[in-house]
């Protein structure tokens, strides 16, 4: 049985601990409000955007772009949205496990596929694979701007246009509540889904002309979708990690209340065994 001073040693360790993750579970909660309104702001531009898209490539008239057409596939790009952070419980493992699952099931050697990971932990998770990565990004901010991410966007989606691959796929966690994120997998390139279902359509004057516009608009487009992709993943990350950290606080407060509770049993056998040993001792002189 562990000493008295074992026991308390513990209970001022897990108290300590019990401080860090609940100031980390408030940081996340500040962070988690602000990634939500950045997402929520986020989408007017995006439903606009792909409604002036849409309205051209849906428009019957003889237009063409060779990111809205298919073609064959010889080799597949992945994005994939992680943190560059751990302690948030299964953000990051869910996608992983899903992206490598993917390409467990889809290719059987490493010249079909490459990978982008946004995230310090997917680099080091496909690194460590030794799978390749075409471009890496790390360090982008709790609350990103659309400069941090551009390039790798761009390049991303010149991927596409070279012909280094021949569609593009990205992973990320998609926000659906504070306690609830799910692995979202969507089909990037080419643009082969741009649905107008339930939607009305305004009518544009295009100068030049639809084909400029399309040569301009579509690749911002395509960069607007990866840039909406990591606010709603930035929301979902700051989610994980408040309620992770709030679970780690609730363990401790039960850790701390099980080592009390043996704190006290421990010190009231201790007095037991002094008081027969006192008596026993009385005993002993009669």
């Amino acid at each position: 049985m562990a000493s008295l001073r074992d026991i308390k040693n513990r209970i001022s360790s897990t108290k300590k601990t019990k401080q860090i993750t609940k100031a980390m579970e408030m940081v996340s909660a500040s962070k988690l409000n602000r990634a939500e309104q950045n997402a929520r702001s986020f989408n007017p531009y995006m439903d606009k955007i792909q409604e002036v898209v849409a309205s051209i490539a849906n428009g019957g008239g003889d237009v063409s772009h060779p990111m809205l057409n298919t073609r064959p596939v010889k080799k597949t790009g992945y994005l994939v949205i992680t943190s560059d952070r751990g302690l948030a419980g299964a953000y990051n493992s869910s996608v992983l496990r899903k992206v490598y699952q993917k390409v467990q099931d889809t290719h059987s050697s490493k010249d079909e596929y490459t990978v982008i990971p946004m995230g310090r932990v997917g680099r080091d998770f496909f690194t460590k694979r030794d799978m390749p990565i075409e471009r890496e990004i790390t360090g982008v901010a709790d609350q990103p701007a659309f400069a941090d991410i551009k390039d790798v966007a761009s390049e991303a989606v010149q991927l596409y246009t070279d012909g280094v691959i021949d569609e593009l796929y990205i992973y990320y966690n998609h926000y659906v509540s504070a306690i609830t994120q799910e692995v979202q997998e969507t089909k990037l390139l080419p643009l082969t889904d741009i649905s107008t279902e339930g939607k009305k359509l305004s009518s544009y004057e295009y100068e030049p002309d639809q084909d400029q516009i399309l040569k301009s608009l579509l690749p911002q487009y395509a960069e607007s979708l990866i840039f909406g992709a990591l606010l709603d993943g930035k929301a979902s990350e700051h989610a994980a990690r408040m309620t992770a950290m709030k679970a780690a606080t609730d363990n401790a407060d039960d850790l701390i209340g099980d080592l009390t509770l043996s704190y006290n049993r421990a010190r009231q056998a201790s007095i037991t065994q002094e008081i027969t040993e006192i008596v026993g001792g009385a005993a002993a002189l009669e």
